[in-house]
C-alpha cells in the first residue's frame, strides 16, 4: 500500500507525524496543505478528516487523522524500527509521557500563542504570566523524565510529540515577544536534549516549510 500523508506547515501535531514517518524510513507521499488558502475546508479533505483537521493518513483505501492514533498504527503496521519501542511497560511510559504533553504542556502553550499571536488586541499579562509558569513547571517536570538522551530508552514519539510542542513554543515567542526570555530558562538537560533532536539526520527535512523563510 502507498501512504499519504497530510500536513500543514507550523503544526506540532504534524511535526511529530512526519518525524516518525522519517525514523521509521517508510516511504510517503506528502501533500502540504493551506491553512489560510482553505485546504482544510474543501469536500475532498472533509472525506479524508470530517473535523478538517490535520495530519492526516492515509494507506492505500484507509484514511486516519489523530496524530497519537497516526503514530500507533504506524508502529503496528510498519514494526520495524519502532516509535514506541519496549515491553508493555515502556510502551505504556511512553504513551502517557505523550498524554502529559497534550494534556499539560500543550494547554499552556495554546495559551501563550492565543495571547501574543491570534489575538487582536492586547495580550492579557497575567494570563500570560500564569500560563509560562505552567510551560515552566512542566519542563522542570520533563526534564526530569529524561532517561539518558532520550525520554526513553531509546529516542521515541515521545520524544517527537514533546519537541514538536516546545518548537512552536519558541517560535511564537522568539517571534512576537523574546523578551520573555522562554529558551533561556529552559533546564540545561532539556536544552541538550533539544540539541540532539535537531541534529537528526532527517530534522531539516521535516522542518516546518513556512519557518525556512521568515
Amino acid at each position: 500500500m502507498a501512504i499519504t500523508f497530510y500536513a500543514a506547515s507550523g503544526s506540532p501535531f504534524v511535526w511529530r507525524v512526519w518525524l516518525a514517518l522519517e525514523h521509521k524510513g517508510l516511504a510517503y507521499g506528502l501533500k502540504v496543505l493551506s491553512f489560510s488558502g482553505g485546504d482544510l475546508k474543501t469536500p475532498e479533505f472533509r472525506a479524508i478528516n470530517p473535523r478538517g483537521r490535520v495530519p492526516c493518513l492515509a494507506d492505500g483505501s484507509f484514511t486516519l487523522y489523530e496524530s497519537a492514533a497516526i503514530v500507533e498504527y504506524l508502529d503496528e503496521a510498519y514494526p520495524a524500527k519502532p516509535v514506541l519501542p519496549g515491553n508493555a511497560q515502556a510502551k505504556a511510559r511512553l504513551r502517557r509521557l505523550i498524554a502529559e504533553t497534550d494534556w499539560y504542556l500543550d494547554k499552556a502553550v495554546g495559551t501563550v500563542g492565543d495571547e501574543i499571536l491570534w489575538k487582536t488586541g492586547p495580550a492579557d499579562e497575567a494570563k500570560l504570566a500564569a500560563a509560562l509558569q505552567q510551560i515552566h513547571t512542566e519542563l522542570e517536570f520533563f526534564s526530569g523524565e529524561l532517561r539518558g538522551d532520550w525520554l526513553g530508552d531509546q529516542l521515541s514519539a515521545a520524544d517527537y510529540a514533546l519537541y514538536a510542542t516546545l518548537a512552536f513554543l519558541l517560535r511564537v515567542v522568539g517571534k512576537k515577544r523574546p523578551d520573555l526570555g522562554v529558551e533561556a530558562s529552559m533546564p540545561a538537560r532539556l536544552m541538550d536534549w533539544k540539541r540532539r533532536i535537531e541534529s537528526l539526520p532527517y530534522y531539516q527535512k521535516t522542518y516546518p516549510p513556512h519557518w525556512r523563510d521568515s
